[in-house]
């Protein structure tokens, strides 16, 4: 994996990749906040393994949304204390058992989560939406 490069720029933070620019800032006019990263990071790690599942399994969705609910605590340098990740799944014959338990080896197999499980809280919720031909 090449090494990534930040430069301090103005007001915030800039690295380059080879998908563009990103400029990371305290200041939501200036760049992603630090904590927008973080938790954009486990969700879509989360839902990258979560799809890739599904595929395998041949399930017959149409969409999937993940919405991220952070709680912070103010107290201690206003750190991230737990993420829900509530996930809604459009599709065909969905069974909302079978996907669960999809969820749950997503969340085993997702290096992210993984990678703050002993310090953050992960509740995943999930909700299916039956659509038809």
């Amino acid at each position: 994996m090449p090494e990534l490069h930040f430069y301090l720029k103005n007001e915030g933070i800039r690295t380059s990749t080879d998908f563009g620019q990103l400029n990371i800032s305290s200041d939501d006019a200036l760049g992603f906040r630090p904590y927008q990263l973080m938790v954009s990071s486990i969700a879509g790690c989360s839902l990258s393994v979560f799809r890739k599942i599904l595929d395998k399994q041949r399930t017959e969705y149409e969409d999937i949304k993940v919405t991220a609910d952070v709680t912070r605590n103010e107290e201690e340098a206003n750190r991230i204390e737990k993420i829900h990740l509530h996930y809604v799944v459009k599709g065909r014959h969905l069974n909302e058992d079978k996907l669960y338990k999809n969820l749950e080896t997503s969340r085993n197999n997702c290096s992210m989560v993984q990678s703050v499980q002993d310090s953050i809280q992960i509740e995943e919720t999930l909700e299916c939406i039956e659509i038809s031909l």
